[in-house]
């Protein structure tokens, strides 16, 4: 197992403390000490493979930690924060990431059957530890980085092959809950879009359930069993991250910041950006541009 860790690594000696291109489709890599301040975002749908050093990702109350070699499943756009640390032999910290693809995953979905589905008894994240065969498929993927030529003939069977262990594994089934519902005439996706294209304005947990053809009860737990979090915990998380960018990036006041992203209340903005980032938006600001790795 150590031989296969030690070519990805070599592989993906190039990667930089942001997600850098690998020139196949949808593969990313990244390397070193990443910031805690680009690691609290709004993550895009992937399957992240840890292949050395540590990473903890928080999403909502719940704190994964993993040690590579494993892999996480970020099912849907979900706010979330993380840190990252280098292996115990000195290593730097390194992973790799493939972006969910809707239309392979529903087309993969038809071809895997039921019966190898894997249900944990909770709806909690977890690391999942990355097998020899898992590790293996995502070294002939990242092989191809040598022979470009062969990308546009084999990348799309690794796709297929690496996703297929991520389905029939222990988080394979938040990506089966998601995108099955497409097939079943109702879909938590579309709601979890529409939260997320909208999170500066308010709406009823109802009116969200009836775009997902859902009871309340029924739309509340499966959004919260696939992002980790309510669908207010969600909308709150989207507007904080949203008023740090616009705080840090943008110049922003505090109050026309909170006033921005969909805070009625200056003094709540205050006090749920000082509990979610540890700081007053005064205060993590003034750190972020102070910050010698902030770009």
């Amino acid at each position: 197992m150590q031989k296969l860790v030690n070519e990805i690594a070599e592989l993906c000696c190039s990667a930089t403390t942001k997600p850098t291109l690998t020139g196949i489709p949808r593969v990313l890599m990244i390397q070193g000490e990443v910031p805690e301040h680009q690691l609290a975002a709004v993550y895009e749908p992937l399957v992240g493979l840890v292949v050395q050093g540590g990473k903890t990702i928080s999403i909502g109350r719940q704190m994964v930690p993993m040690e590579g070699p494993s892999y996480f499943v970020i099912p849907t756009e979900m706010p979330a924060t993380g840190s990252v640390r280098q292996a115990k032999n000195g290593r730097p910290y390194l992973s790799v990431a493939l972006q969910l693809d809707q239309k392979v995953l529903l087309d993969l979905l038809k071809d895997t059957p039921n019966t190898v589905a894997f249900k944990n008894d909770t709806d909690e994240f977890s690391a999942c530890p990355a097998t020899p065969e898992f590790l293996e498929v995502w070294l002939r993927m990242l092989r191809l980085m040598k022979t470009p030529e062969h990308i546009a003939a084999l990348a799309p069977a690794y796709e297929r092959e690496i996703l297929y262990h991520v389905l029939i594994g222990q988080e394979g089934w938040r990506l089966r809950q998601l995108f099955q519902s497409h097939q079943k005439g109702s879909s938590i996706h579309q709601s979890i879009q529409w939260v997320r294209q909208h999170f500066t304005h308010s709406f009823e947990i109802e009116d969200l359930a009836n775009k997902a053809c859902m009871g309340i009860t029924t739309f509340h737990r499966q959004f919260k069993s696939i992002t980790g979090l309510s669908p207010i915990q969600f909308q709150k998380q989207l507007r904080l991250l949203e008023a740090r960018k616009l705080l840090t990036y943008s110049g922003y006041s505090v109050t026309d910041a909170a006033l921005d992203v969909g805070y009625e209340s200056t003094s709540q903005f205050n006090r749920e950006h000082t509990r979610f980032f540890g700081a007053s938006p005064a205060r993590d600001t003034k750190r972020l541009k102070n910050d010698s790795n902030f770009h």
